[in-house]
């Protein structure tokens, strides 16, 4: 069984037990967090498609909140002297999927 949830504006394909990162969530490690913005849900039998969304929930366990890899911004322009070195780092939370009901 998997499904199709929206969380923080981009969609993820979620089974159960399955581990997930996403962009950062307020919630501490340890809570558990509940999304209602599901748009597909299917098992082996039928497939259910929401027009926007489903009726169904998908609770899942915050594992703990890391960083991204490091991502080099460099802007330059030839023959100017022109050169910018920058860095980013994003912000992630990991969470667990806990349970797909609908």
């Amino acid at each position: 069984m998997f499904a199709i949830v929206e969380i923080n504006g981009q969609q993820f394909k979620v089974t159960n037990d399955q581990e997930i990162f996403v962009h950062r969530l307020q919630n501490a490690e340890g809570d558990s967090v509940t999304f209602d913005k599901v748009l597909l849900v299917s098992d082996d039998k039928n497939t259910q498609i929401g027009s926007p969304v489903l009726k169904a929930s998908v609770g899942a366990t915050v594992l703990e909140h890391v960083k991204g890899d490091k991502v080099i911004v460099f802007k330059k322009k030839r023959r100017k002297g022109y050169r910018v070195k920058n860095g980013h780092r994003q912000y992630f939370t990991k969470l667990k999927i806990d349970s797909i009901k609908f």
